[in-house]
């Protein structure tokens, strides 16, 4: 039974970056439920690596930084198909080559690059195949985190950066509804082992606090994000719009455990 109706549908995925990546899992997901898959990385090597891996669909560079490339993205995507049903938007970078500074010691170049990769891009994705994402039940979604308003010190500046994401997402299913139905999600997800992940300093000790503040005592795996981001994706969401989906095993609700608090 095709229960998420995906079976023929053409997704493109921004952003896979290896096997632990979210957009890599997604990815399988998908192509267990008959999607059509179209990549788009940032560069030639990692375009070789998931060639490999998915070798039977198209994969383009793209380096969401510069609108050049993705002008060129929305052509070489056209000349495979004529209608996408759904973005998965998974971008994120931070330049951290200054250090782990203070909040409000954050490098001006910095923070507006991390926007215009993070965030800016998902916003010009968008509008470059606005015409080429159906109309009716085109979806689009990306990656942000479980909450922008926990201010954890090596995070560093990507909370507020999400957060425009998250923003961003509304106003873009609001502008989208004025000549469509496509629709506009965020998927959130706590901790993850991801090998962006493992460049965080102090990282580990986060997602095994992370880990016991769950109602299961088991931290969130990558598999089960990306289930959701297929199902935000398959016709079975279409009432979901503008939202962002946290998706954290109950840690948001669970900070006063008596084994957290009295451990």
């Amino acid at each position: 039974m095709d229960f998420l109706q995906l079976s023929g549908k053409t997704i493109l995925i921004v952003g896979v970056a290896n096997r632990k990546s979210v957009a890599w899992h997604t990815a399988k997901v998908l192509q267990e439920n008959g999607a059509k898959l179209i990549f788009s990385v940032r560069s030639e090597a990692r375009a070789e690596s998931v060639r490999k891996l998915f070798p039977d669909s198209s994969v383009f560079v793209c380096d969401v930084e510069h609108q050049d490339q993705i002008d060129a993205l929305k052509t070489s995507v056209a000349a495979t198909t004529s209608v996408l049903h759904g973005i998965v938007h998974s971008v994120a970078f931070a330049d951290f080559s200054a250090g782990w500074l203070p909040f409000h010691q954050t490098p001006r170049p910095a923070f507006l690059q991390a926007i215009n990769i993070s965030c800016y891009s998902l916003i010009a994705l968008s509008e470059a195949f606005r015409e080429t994402l159906d109309p009716e039940s085109g979806s689009v979604v990306t990656i942000s985190i479980s909450t922008t308003r926990m201010a954890a010190e090596n995070y560093g500046y990507m909370a507020p950066v999400k957060a425009a994401l998250d923003s961003s997402l509304c106003f873009l299913a609001k502008s989208f509804s004025q000549f469509s139905r496509i629709r506009f999600n965020a998927v959130c997800p706590g901790l993850l082992k991801t090998s962006a992940s493992a460049g965080i300093p102090g990282y580990v000790d986060s997602y095994l606090f992370a880990e016991k503040a769950t109602l299961r005592k088991q931290a969130v795996q990558t598999e089960e994000v990306a289930s959701i981001v297929a199902f935000l994706l398959s016709p079975r969401s279409s009432g979901i719009n503008a939202q962002g989906l946290v998706i954290d095993a109950g840690m948001g609700i669970n900070y006063f455990d008596k084994a957290l608090v009295s451990p």
